[in-house]
């Protein structure tokens, strides 16, 4: 019961959280804001982001009101899940482990959008679409270095391999579940 119940919790947790990073990222890349899918992150996540930022002003054309939202959904989403799996962690063991949570979990969005964007490129390459135009903005930061050292090779872009490499490599840099569920909750 306990399993089934930190899965939903986490899970509820984390697409709310994706939310929060959408919304930085399509800031960051300047997507169209009138595009459905912006429109819908903007509107899922401003109860939240409009309040902070009579509180917290933007730094440097960064949104640093949903930085701060994100952090501190996100950390306040691991303590949670800390008390449902075990009794005993310090403040210093939730933030880290929700620093950790955060990086996995932009990780994990990013391999899932690339996967759903190089597929819809096979699928119907050159035709358009509001999502596809959103994920594009967001994936192209990450593509566009790789494209100007790797050619196209019989007009296949190899670059989105490459970051998938670079994802793998990354996440295997950071401590499995395993070991953290084991550094955290002690107790058991």
């Amino acid at each position: 019961m306990q399993n089934a119940l930190t899965f939903l919790v986490s899970a509820l947790l984390d697409i709310y959280i994706i939310a929060f990073f959408l919304r930085l990222a399509l800031g960051w890349v300047r997507a169209d804001y009138r595009n459905p899918l912006a429109q819908f992150v903007v509107k899922v996540t401003n109860p939240l982001v409009i309040p902070a930022r009579r509180f917290i002003p933007s730094l440097g054309g960064m949104d640093l009101a949903t930085v701060v939202v994100l952090v501190a959904l996100q950390l306040l989403a691991t303590g949670l899940l800390v008390q449902i799996a075990c009794a005993d962690a310090t403040v210093g063991q939730v933030v880290v482990l929700g620093l950790m949570r955060l990086v996995t979990l932009v990780l994990n969005l990013y391999f899932w959008l690339l996967i759903v964007w190089v597929i819809a490129s096979w699928v119907s390459p050159g035709g358009y679409n509001p999502a596809l135009a959103v994920l594009g903005a967001m994936l192209e930061p990450l593509l566009a270095p790789l494209r100007r050292v790797i050619p196209p090779v019989a007009g296949f872009d190899l670059s989105p391999i490459f970051v998938f490499l670079a994802i793998g490599f990354v996440q295997r840099l950071l401590p499995s579940g395993q070991a953290l569920s084991g550094l955290f909750c002690a107790a058991f």
